[in-house]
């Protein structure tokens, strides 16, 4: 293979890591909102049918699993700058969005249960967004170590 073969392949592969990244993230995120979102719709049809208020802030629960895909792009944005070092970018692409994408869709999961104890009983809102943040420190460790990751190789 010519050396300028190798050279677009490398960029090949590291473009293609990158976009997985941000790909697997955003996956993990459309997943998590949808089971919040789902979920809280279904509080509210509980709440409509018991004539108590909806909560509004039910939707912070399905926004909650959003920023994975910011994390994603971030990274992604990174990746490019290093795409030429093709298969290592592309590994670290792929297992870091698998991370952050499992964490949104496992931060969705949490807040689906989220919506429904906090609809059924108006307590525990600080509760449930902990236990939310704890999931998001899976994907900002992820994320950060990820970077130092690929800020260590030379291209």
């Amino acid at each position: 293979m010519n050396p300028e073969a190798i050279t677009a392949m490398n960029q090949a592969m590291g473009i293609a890591g990158a976009v997985a990244c941000l790909g697997l993230s955003a996956t993990g995120s459309g997943f998590g909102t949808g089971f919040a979102g789902t979920a809280a719709c279904g509080a509210w049809k509980k709440c409509y049918a018991q004539n108590k208020p909806a909560p509004f802030i039910l939707l912070g629960f399905v926004g909650a699993p959003l920023t994975q895909t910011l994390y994603g792009m971030i990274l992604m944005f990174v990746m490019f700058g290093k795409a030429s070092a093709g298969l290592p970018i592309l590994i670290l692409g792929i297992f870091s969005g698998l991370g952050i994408g499992v964490s949104a869709l496992f931060q969705g999961r949490c807040a689906a249960a989220a919506c429904d104890a906090q609809a059924e009983t108006g307590q525990g809102l600080t509760n449930y967004f902990g236990a939310l943040g704890i999931i998001e420190t899976v994907a900002i460790f992820t994320m950060v170590f990820t970077l130092i990751a690929v800020l260590q190789i030379k291209v």
